[in-house]
């Protein structure tokens, strides 16, 4: 007859309630085995439920709302209206005044004869690899419920990110990198690591965050090298560690936090080699260095083709910290500063991948949260105070653009009104941009799921369409 111990019957009794209090802060990864089978505890790589071209994807984040009228969606008519107030309206999250033209001139460019704005004239070269949809819409005008929404699938409750959903799917192609790799600059955006958060799927599957105003890879990845012994001692502590998680583990069946630390530990000792070749630039030809160009946005697009090059699944690169594009006064100013920063290296990271071979297999997304309003936002104490020349939140209309990835080059989707205040042809919802980059990397959304808690859970929700159209 067994005789539990004292720490044994503690164990399987009043400690199951610490777990239950200690499993949201480990991002749910204790409570996420439900049916869940042996592969979700590793990165191999897996088949999707379809075949598909697209392999990889990096997400190009306008952090804080670009506005798309000055961008990718051009208003004639509004810089007509310009100082007047509009003939229709929509309920903003602050007060709004007259028309505010554009400040940028548009442009046709390519064979499809796509407008772009001059601030985006690298991009612009390339707009017949692009798939503009213009008709984006979100939930609400606030960023936190924007970032969730478009990251995780859901506007509030703790939620996988797409970047986690991907790897948890797909596995990654290189066992000696993260399979999700988030590059944001100067520290985190709004909502911080929510935004490349595992939820309840097993930790492995967590955005790997680098602080990429630093370029010297001892920096930019915390540790990555060794410093107290050669690596035969090294491989051998681990072996060590290894042989006592492994005895660990035993008596703690499906314990997938204690895994996935496992498998971390593991990770960072291949990553010592191969994360330092895929982060030193000086390899790169001078040719390439200069197509990109310079500054911390180069270095990013450099990093992300880099990283996608050595089968990194999905790569995440953010425009800096906090909300750069949220342009509530001097947009004009801003946003020409931020497309400086970005069209170049942007526009190389097309042309380099599309050289190489990659463009077909990698699908670029580029978007903010959500855009912003046609009207001039109205000063307030403590904010824009004394300036009219900016714009208030809008997601009742935005653009999103695509590239890559067996989507439709040199195409056009749907459209907001006349004046680029909310989409009215063909409009697409941030489940239904979800559901097509599902489609795209070979996922039938409805099916690909999670169980969790008694409920079948997946990144649209119950929501989410796919948009066929742009599709190639």
């Amino acid at each position: 007859m067994f005789t539990p111990t004292r720490r044994q019957l503690l164990a399987r009794t009043g400690m199951g309630f610490g777990a239950l209090a200690l499993g949201p802060l480990l991002q749910g990864s204790l409570l996420a085995d439900e049916g869940a089978p042996v592969a979700f505890q590793n990165l191999l790589p897996r088949q999707p439920h379809f075949p598909v071209k697209a392999k990889h994807i990096i997400h190009i984040f306008a952090n804080g709302g670009a506005s798309h009228i000055d961008t990718f969606d051009p208003k004639p008519l509004l810089n007509q209206y310009h100082g007047k107030m509009l003939p229709t309206t929509l309920k903003t999250e602050r007060p709004t005044g007259a028309a505010l033209g554009s400040p940028f001139a548009f442009k046709k460019y390519g064979k499809s004869g796509i407008e772009v704005s001059d601030i985006f004239k690298n991009v612009g070269e390339c707009v017949d690899d692009l798939c503009i949809i213009r008709s984006m819409h979100a939930d609400v005008p606030n960023h936190e419920p924007s970032l969730l929404l478009l990251n995780c699938g859901d506007a509030r409750q703790v939620r996988p990110s797409m970047g986690s959903w991907m790897t948890y799917g797909l596995g990654t192609l290189n066992q000696n990198l993260p399979g999700f790799v988030v590059m944001c600059p100067g520290g985190y955006p709004i909502q911080e690591s929510q935004n490349w958060q595992a939820g309840f799927l097993p930790g492995i599957f967590q955005g790997t965050h680098l602080d990429t105003k630093h370029s010297d890879v001892d920096k930019l990845i915390e540790n990555v090298k060794h410093h107290f012994g050669s690596s035969k001692q090294q491989r051998a502590q681990l072996d060590l560690l290894l042989q006592m998680n492994q005895e660990h583990i035993k008596v703690r069946q499906q314990d997938s936090h204690l895994d996935a630390r496992i498998q971390s530990f593991e990770l960072a000792y291949r990553m010592q080699m191969e994360a330092s070749d895929v982060f030193d630039l000086s390899k790169e030809p001078k040719h390439i260095l200069d197509m990109y160009g310079e500054g911390t946005q180069a270095r990013q697009m450099l990093y992300a083709r880099r990283l996608v090059e050595k089968g990194v699944r999905f790569v995440q690169v953010w425009h800096g910290e906090g909300q750069p594009w949220d342009s509530h006064d001097d947009l004009e100013t801003n946003h020409k500063r931020l497309a400086r920063e970005c069209d170049q290296p942007i526009a190389a990271l097309i042309k380099d991948l599309k050289q190489r071979g990659l463009l077909d297999d990698t699908l670029i997304i580029w978007s903010g949260e959500f855009g912003r309003t046609p009207v001039v936002e109205m000063p307030k104490p403590g904010s824009n105070e004394g300036k009219i020349n900016g714009r208030d939140h809008n997601h009742w209309g935005f653009t999103t653009w695509l590239a890559g990835g067996g989507v439709k080059g040199g195409h056009v989707h749907g459209a907001t009104d006349e004046f680029g205040f909310k989409a009215v042809d063909q409009p697409v919802h941030v489940h239904d941009l979800q559901a097509t980059i599902m489609a795209l990397m070979g996922f039938d959304h409805e099916r690909f799921t999670f169980r969790y808690a008694g409920r079948d859970f997946r990144l649209t929700d119950v929501h989410g369409k796919v948009v066929k159209s742009i599709i190639a």
